[in-house]
């Protein structure tokens, strides 16, 4: 494993081979591979805390992650290769003899990297880019829904302008407006007025912010939103605790959508029986259309959800770990992780036995850049993080002149672990004045459903 001092270190690769073949079936014994080398494919916090989770198992010798960040260089050995780039992941895990693979990013999934890995033999965890769909469209993910009557918001789809602004201003406000493709969580938007509405739909149709594609106007719902995440293979699926993300930049869930600004787990307004059915009558469900659909799925299936006067409905489906939720869920996380990710890359789930989690609570606070998610500068020294006791997970962070340097939107996220959510929230924020750094900013109210509005 890689020292502080090597932070800066980037491994140089030869030129990539050309793919040919990538739709053939997966020979997990074709290609001799040493099973404890393992490659986190992505840059960003949800990476950093899956390859924390993978530096616990006695089944792995060595880490490497593409591109990885700051924090990953001091737990494994990045490689300076994009996330989308299939050929140069393939190549490097080829010729390093990595014997599993774990994707973090939906836009790898999307780009394929899970069909070229399997049609050359290599084990990996994720989903294909046939079964990335549930995520990279929200139209696919609608209509599998409302084949299959799992319970979400009544939407409409459109690809033009005019009618997509007719259609919203015929309707009640607030609308939800969704870009039909990946945007890194930031292609949703409520709008509360007929102008936003219609500059939204500009940015997403006319002005293809996102890039071309879609739009889904959904009924806006209300009640609180929670996120359950599970390791799916095909239709056998195990469960994570249940989370809340805090997507509003701000306060009092104020401001724009982001890709996440906390989360939490131990969710009171959220009963056994909610829990259950939205196990049973969503999860299970969707896997099974999903094999239905001839696209399984082989990774995580994460479902947002939100719990209305009219029951539990899908706000979302992600085919990959949410960020920040992976960040308070892995470190509750007592089973060998690479177990999990080892036999459902090689299809053999059936084996698992179903995890084991700690009885903690976690929550965690994200700092992120001034202006994220609009536009912001980067560079700026981190200090103080060498004195904190609490995790801290790396999202958005480079190593230079010797300093630790902001380098995206989102830059760290401090994690607890405690009995109760209050007595965690306020040692976090006690943690976080130890950080020094006048670019960063955060919210103050991190697990506000569960502490101040529960009571």
């Amino acid at each position: 494993m890689n020292k502080e001092s090597d932070l800066s270190k980037k491994m140089e690769i030869s030129s990539p081979k050309k793919l040919t073949d990538v739709n053939r079936l997966t020979d997990v014994n074709r290609i001799s591979t040493d099973v404890n080398r393992v490659l986190v494919i992505g840059s960003g916090g949800r990476e950093h805390a899956i390859a924390d989770a993978l530096r616990r198992s006695p089944q792995v010798s060595e880490i490497f992650c593409a591109p990885g960040n700051a924090g990953t260089a001091q737990i494994a050995t990045n490689v300076a290769i994009k996330d989308t780039d299939v050929a140069g992941l393939l190549h490097f895990a080829q010729e390093n003899h990595i014997g599993l693979t774990v994707v973090g990013p939906e836009a790898a999934l999307a780009a394929g990297v899970v069909d070229a890995f399997r049609a050359a033999g290599l084990p990996i965890f994720g989903h294909t880019a046939a079964a990335t769909r549930i995520e990279s469209s929200k139209e696919f993910a609608k209509q599998l829904m409302e084949a299959h009557g799992i319970p979400s918001a009544a939407y409409r789809g459109f690809s033009n302008y005019d009618e997509a602004v007719a259609y919203v201003e015929s309707r009640p406000l607030p609308a939800v407006l969704k870009y039909d493709g990946l945007a890194a969580g930031k292609g949703v938007v409520i709008a509360e007025t007929i102008e936003e509405a219609r500059n939204t739909l500009k940015d997403m149709l006319l002005d293809e912010t996102f890039g071309e594609g879609k739009v889904i106007v959904e009924d806006f719902l209300t009640g609180p939103e929670f996120s359950f995440m599970a390791f799916v293979d095909g239709k056998n699926i195990f469960p994570m605790p249940l989370s809340q993300d805090h997507k509003r930049a701000f306060d009092g869930d104020k401001g724009p959508n982001t890709g996440g600004m906390g989360a939490y787990t131990s969710l009171p307004f959220i009963s056994e029986a909610d829990r259950e059915f939205a196990l049973e009558k969503i999860l299970k469900p969707t896997a099974a259309a999903m094999c239905e659909a001839g696209c399984p799925l082989s990774g995580v299936l994460y479902a947002g959800l939100m719990k209305t006067p009219n029951g539990i409905k899908v706000i979302e489906f992600n085919a990959r770990f949410g960020d920040p939720e992976t960040e308070v869920v892995l470190p509750l996380l007592q089973s060998d992780i690479y177990d999990i990710f080892y036999k459902i890359a090689t299809g053999n789930s059936a084996q698992l036995t179903e995890p084991s989690w700690a009885e903690e609570v976690t929550m965690g606070v994200v700092l992120a850049s001034k202006g994220y998610p609009g536009k912001y500068e980067k560079g700026f020294e981190i200090k103080g993080i060498e004195n904190l006791q609490s995790i801290v997970y790396q999202m958005g962070t480079t190593f230079s002149d010797n300093k630790l340097k902001t380098s995206g939107g989102r830059v760290l996220m401090v994690i607890g672990k405690g009995v109760n959510l209050q007595s965690v929230r306020n040692d976090i924020y006690q943690e976080i004045e130890k950080i020094e750094c006048d670019h960063l900013f955060y919210r103050h109210d991190i697990a506000h459903w569960a502490i101040e509005d529960g009571k």
